[in-house]
């Protein structure tokens, strides 16, 4: 580690900068209707799913095209007022909160998918479309996008963020799949970055800065991403495990014998027990392993026969397959509820949601150590994890109004983090870091890496008006 990793407060230092009347008129006059500082409107666009509360934005700006979008930001950058770009709003660590104050441009009305190209397996995207609106729009091509993050998250978020999710392991992230993009700067000027080109080596990688930057650098557009032919057979299967690291090591074993499986997840036995009480699913209620094998009939037969002897040599029982649509759906709702499931276990509860990312052989060391943490700080918790490529995630569900069981769910993220640096490992694997993980930024990286990270930030926005705050401080 470089750096300590120090506590991060829940409720985030405000220096809350004036939204001057002069440029409220211009807005005003630029947008009419669609221009919007009724409080409702603004406190809808003021909150994610994280437990930070922050005032809200002083307005909201609902862009319809990229000419929108360019106009609200060169309007705030002429008055240096901050703008925060708003996808769907899930969110987990504060990314889309007015911490400085100032305008909110929504990009939910920008849903329109501009091409398919089937022939070269991309599509390009306005960033309001949701992962299952391209999907459904992909169906009839034969084609889909494997970024699965849970939600029904915005491609534009998705993107913000570098989000993942089950399909990592097999499909890659956010960062590999985007080919290019179109964004509109800190100075309201629009570029382009990458094309449709699998490949290219022309100058410095913008697209790559960009995905990620969590809407610090400029605002997304327009997304060029891979797609992907639909599998010819896919195969889920469900297999319970009498301990977690039973079924950690058989997942370790699945990856280093390479085979090729397109989602392996992990769900504790408390979190089964959450999703039964939700959905009725009447799983069994112990560790379980989620996977889902893609491929020809042949290919994934025999990958799930491998993968049924490696659980089997390590306690694995209760297989369950499943190859119809409905069957796999079902299985899957197991997973997908499980933050709503565990929520409603509490009611009234918020959940601080964990990140740690680590080398697949390190995962077992990790989530063990960490549990007996969580066990003897008696805060309840859920637990699930893309544990194909090193990735769990704690939900701490703590009562709002509790200091103490904030307190303490924020001592546990911090152990974890420590943990996984210690084991090579990262801060986030696919959240980001909005406010919640600055510090541990700084912990991960070093003082070096983020003062560049910083240069890059100050070089192209000179002002900070592009949702300042986040990341790190300036």
């Amino acid at each position: 580690m470089n750096a300590p990793v120090s506590h991060h407060t829940l409720t985030p230092p405000l220096a809350l900068r004036e939204v001057p009347q002069a440029l409220i008129g211009a807005l005003q006059a630029r947008f009419g209707s669609r221009y919007a500082t009724g409080l409702a409107v603004r406190e809808q666009h003021g909150r994610d799913e994280s437990v930070f509360e922050v005032p809200p934005p002083a307005a909201v700006v609902f862009a319809e095209s990229t000419l929108d979008v360019a106009a609200a930001v060169a309007l705030a950058a002429q008055f240096r007022v901050p703008v925060i770009p708003f996808g769907v709003g899930s969110s987990l660590e504060g990314h889309l909160l007015a911490v400085q104050g100032g305008i909110s441009i929504d990009l939910g009305r920008m849903n329109q998918i501009v091409a398919i190209h089937p022939e070269d397996l991309t599509v390009t995207v306005q960033p309001g479309v949701t992962r299952k609106q391209l999907n459904e729009a992909l169906k009839s091509s034969g084609l889909f996008f494997p970024i699965d993050p849970g939600a029904d998250a915005s491609l534009g978020g998705m993107s913000a963020t570098r989000a993942s999710g089950t399909n990592a392991v097999r499909y890659g992230t956010m960062r590999d799949n985007v080919l290019g993009l179109e964004v509109v700067t800190a100075s309201g000027e629009i570029i382009r970055t990458g094309t449709r080109a699998r490949k290219s080596s022309a100058g410095y990688d913008l697209t790559r800065l960009m995905v990620g930057s969590e809407g610090t650098l400029g605002v997304m557009t327009e997304i060029t991403l891979k797609v992907y032919p639909l599998p010819e057979a896919v195969s889920a299967a469900v297999c319970s495990f009498p301990s977690i690291e039973a079924a950690v090591r058989t997942t370790i074993a699945i990856i280093q014998m390479g085979v090729p499986i397109a989602r392996v997840e992990l769900v504790d036995a408390k979190t089964v027990r959450m999703v039964n009480a939700h959905a009725k699913l009447g799983l069994r209620e112990e560790a379980l392993l989620l996977m889902e094998f893609h491929g020809s009939p042949a290919s994934v037969k025999e990958q799930a026969e491998t993968v049924q002897d490696i659980a089997g040599d390590h306690g694995g029982n209760a297989f369950e397959w499943a190859s119809t649509p409905e069957e796999r759906t079902r299985l899957w709702a197991a997973r997908h509820n499980a933050y709503f499931a565990a929520i409603q276990s509490r009611p009234g509860c918020r959940a601080i949601s964990t990140d740690t990312c680590v080398p697949i052989s390190r995962l077992a060391d990790c989530l063990l150590e960490s549990i007996d943490e969580v066990e003897a700080s008696q805060i309840p918790y859920f637990l699930v994890g893309h544990v194909g490529d090193g990735n769990f995630h704690f939900g701490y569900l703590i009562d709002p109004h509790s200091p103490r069981e904030r307190a303490t769910a924020e001592a546990l993220n911090h152990k974890l983090v420590e943990r996984a640096l210690r084991m090579d490992g990262t801060c986030t694997g696919e959240h980001g870091i909005g406010l919640h993980k600055m510090d541990f930024l700084l912990a991960e990286t070093g003082t070096g890496a983020v003062d560049m990270m910083r240069a890059i930030k100050i070089a192209l926005d000179p002002h900070n008006i592009m949702n300042p705050g986040k990341i790190f401080a300036l």
